[in-house]
This record gives structure tokens, sequence and C-alpha cells, in this order.
């Protein structure tokens, strides 16, 4: 690929994720009360509108709050920023690859938004499950990420799954 082409398709699955990501939360913000379940599909589908701040499954959201700044924001700020500069400067990744870490960049980036902007906390308002069988509450920051991150093991087994034939140059 190209440097265009890799920018291209970068910036355009970065900006449709971080917006998908702001609209949805902007809404649950605006129309969601707190502290109140909403149920949908037989409750499959629970709308409750949270701020996390922790990670994943609210991990981390014990911890002071000068460490999560530093871990949830500054080192993730860093670590989304140096795959953004390595994903538009390897000449090695796929077309799909490009897709899947974009997915991941721009996840990543609509959380992030949330950190620097609302005193380190991600809102979350989506909640799936049958049953007892649950989710955390999540965002569509977290569903790009999972998506992209998903997308890249798919890609791995498919190559490892390939045979290698010599002098054959693949990433992954």
């Amino acid at each position: 690929m190209t440097f265009k082409s890799r920018a291209l398709v970068t910036f355009i699955i970065l900006f449709a994720s971080i917006g998908c990501d702001r609209v949805t939360k902007t809404i649950a913000k605006q129309n969601l009360p707190q502290d109140e379940v909403i149920s949908l599909w037989k409750d499959t589908v629970r709308l409750r509108y949270t701020e996390n701040s922790g990670a994943f499954l609210s991990f981390g959201a014990n911890i002071s709050e000068p460490v999560r700044y530093v871990v949830f924001t500054l080192i993730v700020g860093l670590f989304l920023s140096g795959l953004l500069i390595y994903q538009l400067s390897s000449k090695q990744m796929t077309l799909l690859q490009v897709w899947a870490m974009s997915l991941v960049l721009g996840g990543g980036y609509g959380n992030l938004i949330d950190r620097v902007f609302h005193e380190g906390h991600v809102f979350d308002f989506l909640n799936v499950g049958i049953g007892p069988l649950r989710t955390g509450i999540f965002n569509v920051a977290d569903i790009s990420i999972t998506l992209g991150v998903l997308w890249f093991l798919v890609l791995a087994f498919l190559h490892s799954n390939r045979g290698h034939s010599p002098g054959r140059k693949e990433v992954l």
C-alpha cells in the first residue's frame, strides 16, 4: 500500500469510528437517566448511562486519580500515537491490517477523548446478554476496539493456516 492509500483508509475509519462514538455518547448522555436501566428486546439489550473512571470492566477504577491519569490518559495516548505513526509509516501492512488497526485506533482515541475532556471518565451505556449471562457496560468505542482486535486475530489465524513458501515476505 502507498502512504496516501494507508493514510486515506486510516483517517476515514478513524473519523467514522470516533464520530459514531461521539454521537452515540452524546445521545446517551442527553437522553438516558443516570442509575436507571432501559430494557430492550426482551432484556437482550440494556441501556444505562454510567461514567467509568477505570478501564475495561472498571479495571483500575480504585487506584488514585494521578496514577489513573498517567496510565489511562498519558500512556494510552502515547501508545495510540505510536501505533498511528507505525501504521502510517509501515510499508508492509496489508489493507485488511490497516482496517483492523484503524478500528482499534478509532475506538482507543474515542475513549481517550472522554478521558481528556471529562476528568478521566469514559461514558458507557450499553449492556447485552441473555438471562444472567451479560457483558459489562460498554460503548461504541469499545465495539470498535473489539472488532479491530478480532479482525487481527482472524487475519493471524488465516495467516498461520496458510502455507509459507520460502522467500515469501508476509506480515503478521
